[in-house]
């Protein structure tokens, strides 16, 4: 049963706080390779100019996990995760993520429809810190194939 294109511009209520941990980058960077100084050692960071550790840009895609549960088990939605699969997923910056920032995510339904058979949602979600100001916007596209 193809999804319903009218979940297209639900908006989910914005995920609890996630505090960004220094060891949680170690542990995501040595796990993608990034073995730039600024995402292990904090005076390595500071020497260039940040704050603290520097999440790579990626690391957004744990926390987008998370936030598009509401989204991906609606039943309301119908999405059969056992026939979903990755398709895209990008990241655009306001400013860099840090050890020690509390993120939220607000996630939105930007578009679903159907392509050769298979639907596609398009998920975007919003990340803002704990002034509610942005620090990045994560898109991310499912397929659930036919």
């Amino acid at each position: 049963m193809p999804l319903d294109s009218a979940f297209a511009g639900r908006v989910y209520p914005p995920t609890e706080p996630y505090e960004v941990g220094r060891e949680k980058i170690r542990e995501f960077a040595r796990a993608v390779g990034a073995d730039h100084p600024a995402h292990h050692d904090p005076g390595a960071a500071r020497e260039l100019g940040h704050r603290d550790v520097l999440a790579p840009p990626t690391f957004l895609a744990v926390l987008m996990q998370r936030a598009t549960d509401p989204v991906v088990y609606d039943p309301e939605l119908g999405l059969d995760y056992y026939r979903v699969v990755h398709r895209d997923q990008r990241f655009s910056f306001t400013r860099p993520v840090y050890a020690g920032d509390v993120l939220r995510l607000v996630v939105h339904i930007d578009s679903v429809r159907s392509l050769a058979g298979n639907d596609v949602i398009e998920l975007r979600a919003e990340a803002q810190d704990a002034e509610d100001l942005p620090v990045a916007t994560i898109r991310m596209a499912l397929v659930s194939r036919a």
